[in-house]
């Protein structure tokens, strides 16, 4: 396990950035990658802009749906790189997350793709190795899969 509060993950995606930028800045299209299937997304804030509102809910086998990711865009640059905090809600108001973590996305172009990256940053290396205990490299794996396959179908 870890001893650093930084994980990172990386996918190359057979498909050009903008193609896999649409698939994450369409609320429909985010709801069909975004959380490791067979359980449901729905999304219910994607403002992509500094200071807007990301917040998802998921649920599993019919179930009531339950609060996923509740955050704030800090930086977005369409088609290159975002940047999201679950510290802060939109319009930058603060909140104490079950998990404290930062996400820089990048999407760089590759030939005949794109270089899918994510560094998350956790306050503590303790949260560091929660987050990762929990799965990280496996759900954010499942989910870059995903992702790739319906950037490609765009």
């Amino acid at each position: 396990m870890t001893e650093k509060s930084e994980l990172t993950i990386s996918k190359f995606i057979e498909a050009p950035p903008a193609k896999v930028w649409k698939a994450w800045s369409s609320p429909e299209h985010l709801a069909q990658w975004w959380i490791p299937k067979p359980i449901e997304c729905r999304v219910v804030k994607l403002d992509l802009k500094p200071g807007g509102g990301f917040e998802t809910l998921m649920r599993e086998q019919g179930s009531e749906f339950k609060p996923h990711v509740e955050a704030c865009f800090l930086e977005v640059m369409p088609e290159q790189r975002m940047v999201w905090t679950t510290t802060l809600a939109e319009g930058w108001q603060p909140i104490e997350p079950w998990l404290a973590l930062t996400a820089i996305i990048t999407f760089e172009p590759q030939s005949t793709g794109t270089l899918y990256s994510a560094r998350v940053l956790h306050k503590t290396a303790a949260d560091g190795l929660k987050h990762e205990q929990l799965g990280f490299q496996e759900g954010w794996g499942t989910t870059l899969t995903q992702l790739a396959a319906f950037a490609q179908r765009l």
